[in-house]
């Protein structure tokens, strides 16, 4: 181990593995050093890996940063509460099968976006085959039921077939005209249950 390490000016330094010399802290400047990267000036408030991450590329190092760091992170109240927690009861898991590539559609309107496009096009309506992942997606100045229906028709139907079911949210573009097209090619519409926080 005596290798990696080196004495230079009365100061300890540990080689790393990319030929940089990083500074070994003592004790008393570990807290500190941590203290002013997690919550200084810039302080980004991370978790306790990136945290000892970004110490490393300062150019410190000591025996227990790792652990050090985990542990310093774990004591902020700010953490304990914003920590990314699954807060959710345990379900059992199913997977969705499908059969054939392009027999199954997701589709879905983007949220306005701002500022607009440069031609004016404000929503884009994607739509992803379940299967093999296959996204097709259009831009609009005005999103409607009848230019949802055009998209279904010129961009999935005429281009890969006619799917066996297309799944899309609650939204009002997915009314009228869609119902029509999805009644004359005799695909089956899904729609999820509405989303409650």
């Amino acid at each position: 181990m005596a290798m990696q390490y080196i004495l230079c000016g009365g100061q300890l330094y540990r080689r790393s593995y990319d030929g940089i010399h990083l500074r070994c802290l003592k004790k008393e400047e570990v807290e500190k050093v941590m203290e002013e990267i997690h919550q200084g000036i810039c302080s980004p408030h991370m978790n306790g890996i990136m945290l000892a991450k970004k110490i490393l590329r300062i150019g410190y190092y000591w025996n227990m940063l790792e652990i050090d760091c985990v542990d310093f992170v774990k004591s902020f109240h700010d953490y304990q509460t914003h920590a990314n927690l699954n807060h959710m009861p345990p379900k059992e898991l199913y997977s969705m099968t499908f059969l054939w590539p392009f027999s199954v559609w997701g589709i879905d309107m983007i949220e306005r976006i701002a500022p607009k496009a440069l031609n004016g096009h404000k929503f884009i309506l994607v739509a992803i085959d379940y299967f093999t992942k296959w996204v097709e997606a259009a831009s609009y100045s005005v999103l409607k039921a009848k230019h949802v229906a055009r998209f279904i028709e010129n961009n999935i139907i005429c281009l890969y077939g006619v799917p066996q079911e297309i799944i899309s949210n609650n939204g009002s573009h997915f009314e009228g005209e869609v119902r029509t097209i999805m009644k004359l090619y005799n695909i089956e519409h899904h729609k999820p249950s509405p989303y409650q926080p």
